[in-house]
Formats: structure tokens, sequence, C-alpha cells
């Protein structure tokens, strides 16, 4: 993992397959983003592929137009940074929901439509970190959330996986190519909310 700084955000990007981007939202637009979930009630279960408690369309998503705007100009800028090459593409979000993972519930290995995805962690309780330090594997464990890219050979990265902080944004591509999952936990509720754009 290399860590750049651009002149809005500092971003951490890994080394594997396609380009995937971390980096930490204020504490003030966490509380928001958080306070705007629990306001949310439409129900979006039944066009979503995870196994979970609570699947939500976030309320309106025209008051951070300028946060995901800023957060899109940043995977611009590691795109750029990770391919050598300008990014001239113009991300507008499309879809926008609420994802409240309680125990046993976890997400399946899937994908996204449009060409950009992002996971933004407004919430991951202490009984679930907990959960995650006992385990004993060697991908990320319970609550955690595993990347997959081909089926490349042993000396290939062909997966990432790690269990994210409270606050965290992971930008990543949304193709078929790059199917991602949510391991099951069984303490706590973990708040993540989740976009896709074209």
């Amino acid at each position: 993992m290399d860590s750049i700084k651009t002149e809005s955000k500092k971003y951490e990007f890994y080394w594997w397959g396609p380009l995937l981007i971390r980096f930490k939202i204020s504490e003030e637009t966490r509380k928001l983003f958080l306070d705007e979930a629990n306001k949310s009630t439409a129900d979006k279960s039944q066009d979503l592929a995870g196994i979970l408690h609570k699947q939500v369309l976030f309320g309106d998503p025209k008051k951070f137009e300028k946060f995901f705007t800023g957060a899109f100009t940043i995977y611009q800028d590691a795109v750029k940074k990770w391919t050598n090459r300008s990014n001239n593409e113009l991300y507008k979000l499309t879809d926008l929901w609420v994802n409240f993972q309680k125990a046993n519930d976890f997400n399946p290995p899937h994908d996204h439509s449009g060409n950009l995805t992002f996971v933004i962690y407004l919430d991951i309780p202490d009984k679930l970190k907990e959960e995650n330090k006992k385990y004993k594997g060697r991908s990320t464990g319970p609550g955690g959330i595993t990347f997959l890219y081909g089926d490349g050979p042993r000396e290939a990265i062909t997966y990432r996986s790690f269990f994210p902080e409270t606050g965290d944004i992971l930008l990543f591509p949304s193709n078929f190519m790059y199917p991602h999952e949510v391991k099951e936990a069984k303490k706590g509720v973990r708040y993540s909310f989740v976009s896709w754009a074209f």
C-alpha cells in the first residue's frame, strides 16, 4: 500500500489488480451521513445481494453533492497516478443506499452496475472490532471486506482483504471483474453507506 497526498486529501492505494483507494471522511461529514442514514426508511433489499438486517435508500444525496464531487475528483487523481494517463471521465451519482449489518448478516461475492463504487463506513462497533481481533484465519475475518480479482498464479496478488475503520471510504471499479464480499459478523451493527456512479 502506498500513500499519496493531493491538494484536498491524502489517500492510500493498494498494489494489486484494479485501482482501490481508501481515505477518511471528516467526523462532521460522518455524523451528517449517519444522521441521514438513520432517517432513511425506503427498503432497498429486493435490489441488492446482501443478506442484511436492513438496506434502505439514502434520504437526500443532493445534500452531499459537494462531498461526492470531491471524492470523484480524488479518484480521478488516483487513476492518473495509477495508470500514468489522464482520467477525464465525469462520474454522476446514480444510486445510493445504506446497509445496516447486524449479527449473522453478510454480503456474498457480488459486483455493481455503473463505473465506480464507493463504500463509506459510518460506524464500526466495538463489539465487532473485538470479534475481528479474535479471528485466527488468513483473510480479514468477521465484518471485514474482501476484494477478488482474477485467478492468477500464486505470486500474483489476486485479492485484498481488510477490516475497515469508522470513517473509511473505499472507491473502486464496479465492473464484473471485481467482485467483493463482506464477512459475517456475530456482534454489533456495522453501518455502511454504498453507491455507484456512471
